[in-house]
Parts: C-alpha cells; sequence; structure tokens
C-alpha cells in the first residue's frame, strides 16, 4: 500500500512573473505576489536565472513546478527559464487572456484577480493549518 501525505501538504511551485514596463507586465507581477501572500507558490526571482546563477537555476530545476506568467506574448519569462534548462510546467500570458497591452502603469484589481485565476487553476490548495 502506498502511504499518501496530506492533501493539503504545500508543493514547491515557483512563479516566474514577467516585470515588464507597461500595464500587462505589472499586472503579471503583482498576481505572482499576491498568489505568495496566499501560499499558492512562491515568487521566484528571474533576473538570477536569466544571469545563469547556479543555486538558483538549480532550485528552479527542482521544483515541483514553474509557472511562467509572461505580460505578452514575446514571452520573455517563458524563453529566459527555457533558455536555462528549466522545464516550465505552466505558462499565462496576460494578453491572452483579454487584458490589453498599453504602456501605461495602470490596471484593475479585477485584471490581477483574473491572472491569479489563471495562473493557480490546477495547482494545489494552500497549506491549511490544523492538517495531519
Amino acid at each position: 500500500m502506498t502511504e499518501k501525505g496530506c492533501e493539503c501538504e504545500s508543493t514547491n511551485i515557483l512563479l516566474f512573473p514577467c516585470s515588464g514596463s507597461c500595464n500587462v507586465g505589472q499586472i503579471a507581477n503583482l498576481a505572482a505576489i499576491m498568489l505568495t501572500i496566499q501560499g499558492r507558490g512562491k515568487m521566484y526571482c528571474l533576473a538570477g536565472i536569466g544571469a545563469h546563477i547556479p543555486g538558483m537555476v538549480d532550485s528552479a530545476a527542482h521544483a515541483d513546478g514553474c509557472i511562467a506568467i509572461d505580460g505578452c506574448a514575446v514571452a520573455c519569462a517563458s524563453k529566459m527559464l527555457k533558455h536555462a534548462g528549466i522545464r516550465v510546467t505552466k505558462e499565462v500570458v496576460v494578453t491572452e487572456i483579454g487584458i490589453q497591452r498599453v504602456h501605461e502603469f495602470e490596471w484593475t484589481e479585477a485584471e490581477v484577480r483574473q491572472v491569479m485565476e489563471a495562473a493557480a487553476s490546477g495547482m494545489p490548495a494552500p497549506a491549511q493549518s490544523g492538517c495531519g
């Protein structure tokens, strides 16, 4: 018989948001921050991956999942992860879920929630206290 762990056990899901210089990049970044605060994943340093810092690349390579949250179809976050040899388990592109890219730093809470929902879809629920 296989021993099954606690259903509410957290997993090592890393979030790699674009932090681009327009609204959709910043929406991606805010969504990753909020998902981290909620315990749905852990925002991780995309710049460290791009710089090929060995410890960071190794940590990402051994994560349970790596989610790239790109602002637009240029897909810098996804491409950077793949270039470093990291398997991307999920890609979310903000402009592909209906949010228009503009070179302004304005967005709504609803847009951030929409990206959070797209990124969290299929993720394990956050760990609950009292489990076990």
